[in-house]
């Protein structure tokens, strides 16, 4: 008979809540009360401590690697065997949620708790792990820690990496003491699961809290810098105007347009940061500044929607009289999750009484990451108010967490067991 795990649904509820007020503001947009902890500041420091604490007092082995990803490690029988892992993220975004990425590493020292509280032992290790800068805010480059250790992103590279201060992740690493010394690259996993809430509508829609996820689709992160010149508002005719401010402004309605004209397939595109820089009222902007995101699960779709884009954005730099930069921030191709992870976590829903679809994920994760060294996969959790994300308003039920992390709990005990 295969043994069955519950895991301790309110316990895991009130390291939830404590942790969300690690990093609590009040946005003035909502009205709610919300989480701003981006990596690596005083925030996340005091975060990664209170989690650190929690896996010591599971009694887990720590450690800390050269970017900062943190591990706890429970001992399995047979400690030659690649271990099991599971983990995700404790960073937010700026205007961020008690459940993006906190979900999976909560509920993963959650997992062990009960494994202690049921005497149970495995034939692999078992490990938890949080990453560094998941989200890209603060140093531009989403998954970070998971890109370095799966090998995408060179160490040094990453190290190098500065926010808009000019501070590095090295000296930031080093000012909340969290350059550890193990090796940045980490032994291959035997699994991979990452329990993380849905940020979307597809499970709620369908009536069931447990999504398996097949993939991650493709994404482009870019930073455009359009250069034209200052003028005067009442007196440069409008023909003689070289406007930054008009092209970044046609920029943001060709992405939308290309997302509505199907020619792309399912196409997301957004401009999350638009600086006219030291913009004034009667002067015509003379530089522009805004990234653009494009998401697409079909990679020879992006392909073709980013070629598209940077054409359109030479023909209007000619047309103003302006010059155009392209800085590349990230790219990720298309990711599909091992197969018959997937078919494990369906089954482990099944044995738990709980219905599952399969959705391809449209946010990036680590999971993608750690995919190109390890079989991986991912178990989504619904949300609620349509599965917002990446805002106060985010929320998953305590039901809905509980079932995602019995899921977890389940599906990681199985893997651990295998020989």
């Amino acid at each position: 008979m295969t043994r069955i795990l519950r895991i301790n649904r309110d316990r895991l509820w009130a390291s939830l809540t404590e942790l969300k007020q690690i990093g609590a503001y009040d946005d003035e947009a909502t009205g709610l009360r919300g989480v701003r902890r981006l990596a690596l500041t005083d925030a996340d420091a005091e975060a990664r401590r209170r989690c650190v604490g929690w896996m010591l007092e599971a009694g887990l082995e720590v450690r800390i690697d050269r970017i900062g990803n943190v591990y706890g490690t429970r001992p399995g029988r047979d400690r030659s065997l690649p271990c099991v892992l599971m983990g995700s993220h404790i960073d937010t975004v700026a205007t961020g949620g008690a459940f993006d990425g906190t979900l999976g590493v909560l509920g993963g020292i959650e997992v062990m708790r009960t494994l202690n509280d049921a005497g149970a032992e495995t034939l692999r290790d078992i490990e938890v792990g949080f990453f560094t800068e998941e989200e890209g805010v603060r140093f531009g480059t989403d998954m970070l820690g998971s890109a370095v250790t799966a090998g995408r992103i060179p160490l040094d590279h990453a190290l190098k990496l500065t926010d808009q201060d000019g501070k590095t992740v090295l000296d930031e690493l080093v000012r909340i003491a969290f350059d550890g010394d193990a090796h940045e690259r980490r032994p291959i996993p035997h699994a991979y699961i990452e329990c993380h809430i849905e940020q979307g509508p597809i499970l709620a829609g369908a009536g069931v809290d447990i999504g398996i996820v097949e993939g991650v689709q493709s994404i482009s992160w870019q930073r455009l810098i359009i250069r034209g010149e200052a003028a005067h508002a009442g007196t440069t005719p409008i023909a003689s105007r070289h406007d930054a401010g008009l092209v970044a402004a046609s920029v943001v309605v060709m992405a939308r347009q290309m997302c509505d004209s199907g020619e792309f397939g399912q196409l997301r595109a957004t401009v999350g940061n638009f600086d006219l820089g030291v913009g004034q009222t009667n002067v015509v902007p003379h530089q522009a500044t805004l990234t653009i995101d494009l998401r697409s699960p079909a990679d020879d779709l992006m392909t073709a929607a980013e070629q598209h884009l940077a054409a359109y954005v030479d023909e209007l730099a000619a047309r103003h009289g302006v010059d155009v930069t392209w800085e590349r921030m990230a790219k990720t191709a298309v990711v599909l999750f091992d197969p018959s992870i997937q078919d494990l976590l369906a089954a482990t829903a099944e044995d738990l009484g709980l219905p599952s679809v399969r959705v391809m994920s449209g946010a990036g994760h680590d999971a993608q990451e750690i995919a190109a060294i390890c079989p991986a996969a991912m178990v989504f959790v619904a949300g609620e108010n349509g599965g917002v994300s990446h805002t106060p308003r985010e929320y998953s039920s305590p039901e809905a967490c509980g079932n995602g992390v019995d899921v977890l709990a389940n599906a990681i005990l199985r893997l651990a067991d295998q020989a």
